[in-house]
């Protein structure tokens, strides 16, 4: 089941989000975020009219997606970043796409035109997801992210939902 997140969910995201800071360079933060953190997040962005998506199975959230603002200026307003996450439990099952599905048809709604994600590369199981999605590779920036005492590449996906 996909649903928007309401505020019990923050603990859970945060424990989500949390194996990523921790272990991967997908994140580029590099200090664990509390539920309260995530909590501020959530309501920033539903507060911009924007969807925060989890996935939950058996009760439990197992994932989440959600849409932030691309940038400030007003000519942005139709354009947005989309995330997207997994517990580690939840990997190659398709949840995914079926979050990115969900989140891209409720953009599609609040007249959403594009969407653009941000990949640390290499990243080839995120890579495939987005391409998946119909994304297209729009950008590549070397070596734009220190973590782990290392340089990490960032390339953005795009897809235009409407014409």
């Amino acid at each position: 089941m996909i649903r928007d997140a309401v505020k019990g969910d923050s603990e859970t995201i945060a424990h989500i989000y949390n194996h990523y800071i921790e272990n991967t360079a997908i994140s580029f933060e590099e200090k664990p975020v509390l539920g309260s953190d995530i909590q501020g997040r959530i309501e920033n962005v539903q507060g911009a009219g924007l969807p925060w998506l989890v996935a939950v199975e058996e009760g439990d959230v197992v994932g989440y997606a959600y849409a932030t603002k691309w940038k400030e200026r007003s000519a942005y307003r139709f354009s947005v970043e989309v995330s997207v996450y997994l517990s580690n439990q939840a990997h190659g099952r398709g949840l995914g796409a079926k979050l990115y599905e969900t989140l891209f048809s409720t953009l599609t709604e609040c007249g959403i035109h594009a969407v653009m994600g941000g990949i640390t590369l290499p990243n080839p199981a995120s890579v495939a997801l987005h391409e998946k999605m119909g994304m297209k590779k729009v950008a590549h920036f070397e070596k734009v992210g220190f973590k782990f005492d290392q340089w990490h590449d960032v390339g953005y996906w795009q897809l235009n939902l409407t014409n």
